[in-house]
């Protein structure tokens, strides 16, 4: 099970006094405590170009996976036979391969990574892995689990349908009822099934989530 961090020094702001563009605000920390008081009032960090405090967020639409909308294709399925899936075998690996700042769009500093890689040991933080037959890591995701929430940070692949073999890993292993937050609507993650709500709707759904057991595959 994971293990509860001191709490955060911090008072962070609500989640409804985001901009429009979703700006919460900068400053605090990335503790455990903090990242962990973050998600559980519906914020998250994400760095912004330009500036060296942390950036907090909350977007609103929000975009959420609902698993009983994940698409699998019959192409997929072919493809899911081709990986063999693990839960937390490879996070660094896999939050690295996240953060490779030869990607498009990269994001994730070395800050980031060493602050969830710091939540993953204390068992918040987990990586879902797709492996090749070969024993080679070809893509993944990672994100934080808290109750019935999991917040999907990032996902990389390194061979065809990798990381959406890696999804479908992570949507076989929670529960039903599981909220899968991907924080911003994308044309990519729209196309697997992710759809944008708004905020209220957002939290409401986020405190039903936290009330909720850690699914099994999570607990250790």
């Amino acid at each position: 099970m994971p293990l509860e961090p001191p709490p955060t020094i911090w008072q962070l702001p609500p989640a409804e006094a985001a901009s429009e563009e979703g700006f919460v605000g900068f400053g605090a920390d990335l503790e455990p405590g903090t990242l962990l008081a973050a998600y559980r009032t519906g914020l998250f960090p994400m760095p912004l170009h330009g500036f060296d405090d942390i950036a907090w967020w909350s977007p609103d639409p929000r975009g959420i996976l609902p698993l009983d909308r994940l698409r699998v294709t019959s192409s997929l399925r072919r493809s899911r036979r081709r990986f063999e899936v693990r839960i937390d075998t490879a996070f660094e690996p896999v939050i690295r391969a996240c953060a490779d700042p030869a990607r498009r769009g990269g994001w994730i500093d070395e800050a980031m990574v060493q602050a969830y890689i710091g939540l993953h040991e204390l068992g918040w933080a987990h990586s879902v892995e797709a492996w090749t037959p070969g024993g080679e890591l070809a893509g993944g995701l990672y994100g934080v689990a808290i109750g019935g929430l999991f917040a999907g940070e990032s996902m990389f692949h390194r061979a065809t349908d990798a990381s959406k073999v890696a999804l479908m890993g992570l949507a076989e292993r929670l529960d039903a009822d599981s909220l899968v937050d991907v924080q911003w609507l994308t044309t990519h993650l729209e196309s697997l099934g992710a759809v944008a709500v708004d905020r209220t709707r957002y939290l409401g759904c986020l405190r039903t989530a936290l009330s909720r057991p850690l699914p099994a595959a999570f607990k250790g």
